[in-house]
């Protein structure tokens, strides 16, 4: 969004920015035409009312004008005559004296403009005027001033030296009647080097102008946009962590009164929500923590009947009520833990993943003999590895996998603990048994609450033992797959994420093992 916005600006200014600067370049092109061609046809003009006194003084004249107009301007001066192509000297001659111009001078006193291109201009300009006797008009009123209107009125052809012929008879009757005699013509060549470099100035400086225009546009229109949009991704920053599971999440209530309803909506829902999950995960450990002793008291009054019963077949009925009250107390202790592990209380801190491991291998290696299955702890993981973890949260975690895994583990059996560095951010910690294992419907469902597998932990277990190793393992930044192990079995991949040297060392502390599920 924030691109659009500013390429729509930056559009917007360029479209204002021709509309301003590429008419205003055109007519200072044409302004600078026009003045080179009047300032030229001036002089030509002037050149043309010397000749047309055709004594020596005039002649002499005109060839000083010529020689200083060639020295101080890019251009040259060419005359003829109207009788023979020539002029007396010292005047400056023409190497072409039968040139379509010069005829149309001498023979319609016509006064040419020639371009060189029907574009801007070629590479000089040619400008040709006819030349009068003075004094020998028969209306006697012209003067030098009327000779000069005459020639400048007289037709122009700005393309590439195309003639019109409509106006032939229009030179005939000009300001100085039509019995004066044409006694020859003046060409100036100007060359347009000069114009092309000043009409390069002129388009180049617009051009570098209307570039620094657009990017300073560019760098407004990324402020404005930013500006702009700001508070949307202030919105969609609240609707990522909202998304993500951070329930106190909330926006700033800024930007237009648009913006500033929705934020208000949305924090208004979200406080709601919150309050709701909340209340939700309250009466979960309530009730869970005030079960806890019922059930209790409910397992050992079903011991102490089991204990005075003869009775076989009373007895296997108790037997079984305490399997359930068992199974029941494992439930309401995962419950327990879920919702402890959903409040997210505590920040995670730097923990020695091995020493860690090792320590909790030791607390379930007994119980794994009792079932003569094996637990091995590999990988190249070594005692400095140390990862990011909630208080006890990596605790749980192991226990609850060791004890799926144990519990679907065939007696004598092996289970296989790997401990390897997965990446300069990683630490992969693997659990490996050969049970049954599970299909890939299975383990895209093992996640979920209340889910219960295959195994002795299938039957009995409370389907939140893997529910709460996700959940802890999340809400510290890791991750947590289940795939096929090698030979059969299941495979609980957790990657972890790993601390710097820097990092504070916090060793585990031991403790009992917990219930897994």
């Amino acid at each position: 969004m924030i691109r659009r916005l500013i390429v729509s600006y930056v559009a917007l200014v360029g479209v204002a920015l021709a509309a301003f600067t590429v008419p205003v370049a055109f007519t200072l092109t044409a302004q600078l035409r026009g003045d080179t061609e009047e300032s030229v046809l001036r002089e030509a003009t002037t050149m043309a009312l010397l000749l047309g006194d055709g004594d020596a003084p005039a002649r002499e004249a005109l060839a000083r004008m010529a020689g200083a107009y060639a020295d101080e301007t890019p251009g040259t001066v060419e005359v003829v005559t109207a009788d023979d192509g020539r002029a007396m000297p010292p005047l400056p001659l023409t190497a072409r004296p039968d040139d379509a111009a010069f005829g149309d001078a001498l023979e319609r006193g016509r006064t040419t403009v020639d371009w060189g291109s029907r574009l801007v201009w070629g590479p000089e300009l040619v400008i040709t005027v006819p030349a009068y006797a003075r004094g020998e008009a028969t209306g006697g009123a012209e003067d030098d001033d009327g000779r000069a209107a005459e020639s400048g009125e007289a037709d122009r052809d700005g393309g590439a030296g195309e003639h019109d012929d409509a106006d032939d008879g229009g030179q005939a009757v000009g300001n100085a009647g039509a019995a004066d005699r044409i006694v020859g013509a003046v060409r100036v060549r100007y060359a347009t080097a000069d114009l092309t470099d000043r009409l390069w100035r002129i388009w180049g400086f617009r051009a570098v102008l209307a570039v620094g225009v657009l990017a300073v546009a560019a760098g407004l229109g990324a402020i404005v946009a930013r500006l702009l949009t700001k508070p949307l991704r202030q919105l969609n920053d609240m609707a990522s962590r909202f998304g993500d599971g951070d329930l106190t999440a909330r926006s700033p209530v800024t930007g237009p009164q648009e913006t500033r309803t929705l934020a208000r909506t949305l924090n208004q829902g979200a406080e709601r929500l919150d309050t709701l999950v909340a209340s939700q995960r309250i009466f979960v450990a309530d009730a869970s923590h005030q079960l806890r002793t019922p059930l209790t008291a409910l397992r050992l009054s079903l011991d102490n009947i089991a204990d005075g019963v003869d009775d076989e077949f009373v007895r296997e009925d108790v037997e079984q009520a305490t399997a359930e009250v068992v199974r029941m107390s494992r439930l309401v202790s995962g419950l327990l833990v879920l919702a402890r592990a959903e409040a997210k209380v505590s920040a995670p801190e730097p923990l020695a993943l091995r020493e860690l491991v090792e320590e909790r291998l030791k607390v379930w290696r007994p119980a794994a003999d009792e079932r003569g299955v094996t637990i091995v702890l590999a990988g190249d993981a070594d005692d400095r590895a140390r990862v990011l973890a909630g208080p006890g949260a990596l605790d749980q975690v192991l226990d609850n996998v060791l004890s799926n895994a144990l519990e679907v583990s065939p007696d004598r059996g092996t289970i296989t603990v790997r401990v390897e560095t997965g990446g300069p951010e990683e630490a992969v910690l693997e659990v490996l048994d050969q049970g049954p294992g599970m299909s890939a419907a299975e383990q895209a469902r093992a996640f979920d609450r209340f889910w219960r597998g295959q195994g002795l932990t299938g039957r009995s277990g409370s389907g939140l033992g893997l529910a709460i190793v996700k959940q802890l393992v999340t809400d510290d930044g890791g991750t947590v797959t289940l795939r096929d192990a090698p030979g059969g079995g299941l495979c609980v991949r957790i990657g972890l994420r790993t601390v710097g040297d820097g990092a504070r060392w916090i060793s585990p502390r031991p403790g009992a093992p917990r219930s897994g599920g």
